[in-house]
C-alpha cells in the first residue's frame, strides 16, 4: 500500500475565506478514488494574535487593519456570502458582529488532533462564528462545541483554564510563518506542494491527484 496522503490546512476559525476553502477541499477529497489514503490535519494560525478577549468590533476592525470604508466592507461581505451559498456554506455576516482572540479555538483544536475530532470541531467553530454569530473565544462555548463534536465537555474546560498546548500551538504557528505562509487559507500537501487561498474543488482535486500520480 502507497503512503497517504497528507494535507495541511492553515486556518484561522475566525477566517472566512478558510470556511469556504474547507468546504470545496473536502468536496475535492470525495471525489477521490476510495483506495486513496487520506489524511487531513488542522494547522494554526491567528489573523489577529493581539486580539483583546472581548474582541472587537468586525467593521470597525476591518476599516482599521485594510483600510476598507463602508462600501467595500458590504461588497465584499455579499461576495463572501455567495461563494459560501456556491460551495454550501451559510453565512450570517450580521450577526458576526466582533472579531474574537482565537488562540483558546487552536488549543482546543489541538486536543481535538489527540482524540481524532479536529475535523467536526473545525465544521462547528466555523458554523458557530459565521453562521451563528456565537464568541468561539469564550471558554463555555468553546466547551459546548467540543460536546458537540463528540469530546468531553468537562475535560475541555480543564484543557481552556489550563495553559495545555499552547506551546505545541506556538510552535506549529512559528514553523509555518517561518516557511512563508503568512495568510490563510493555506493548503500543504505532503509537506511540500503549497496552495494560498480558497481555491474551487476542481483546482483541489487536480492538486491532489497529481500527488496520487507522484506516489
Amino acid at each position: 500500500m502507497s503512503e497517504p496522503i497528507r494535507i495541511d490546512f492553515i486556518s484561522d476559525p475566525v477566517c472566512p475565506w478558510c470556511a469556504i476553502a474547507l468546504e470545496a477541499l473536502e468536496q475535492a477529497m470525495a471525489r477521490l478514488p476510495a483506495e486513496l489514503d487520506i489524511e487531513l490535519a488542522f494547522q494554526p494560525f491567528e489573523l489577529n494574535p493581539g486580539m483583546p478577549a472581548a474582541g472587537q468590533d468586525a467593521v470597525e476592525h476591518i476599516m482599521q487593519k485594510y483600510g476598507r470604508s463602508a462600501t467595500d466592507i458590504a461588497r465584499s461581505q455579499e461576495n463572501i456570502t455567495t461563494r459560501g451559498l456556491d460551495i454550501g456554506f451559510h453565512f450570517d455576516l450580521k450577526k458576526r458582529t466582533h472579531f474574537y482572540n482565537t488562540f483558546d479555538a487552536h488549543r482546543l483544536m489541538r486536543w481535538a488532533e489527540t482524540r481524532g475530532r479536529q475535523r467536526p470541531l473545525a465544521h462547528l467553530l466555523f458554523r458557530a462564528y459565521f453562521t451563528d454569530g456565537r464568541n468561539i473565544s469564550d471558554r463555555e462555548t468553546l466547551a459546548s462545541l467540543a460536546d458537540d463534536a463528540g469530546l468531553a465537555r468537562d475535560e475541555a474546560l480543564e484543557i481552556l483554564s489550563s495553559g495545555q498546548f499552547s506551546r505545541e500551538v506556538q510552535e506549529r504557528e512559528h514553523h509555518y510563518t517561518s516557511r512563508g505562509v503568512h495568510a490563510v487559507p493555506a493548503v500543504i500537501l505532503n509537506g511540500r506542494h503549497l496552495i494560498s487561498g480558497a481555491q474551487p474543488a476542481d483546482y483541489y482535486e487536480k492538486a491532489l491527484r497529481q500527488v496520487a500520480a507522484e506516489h
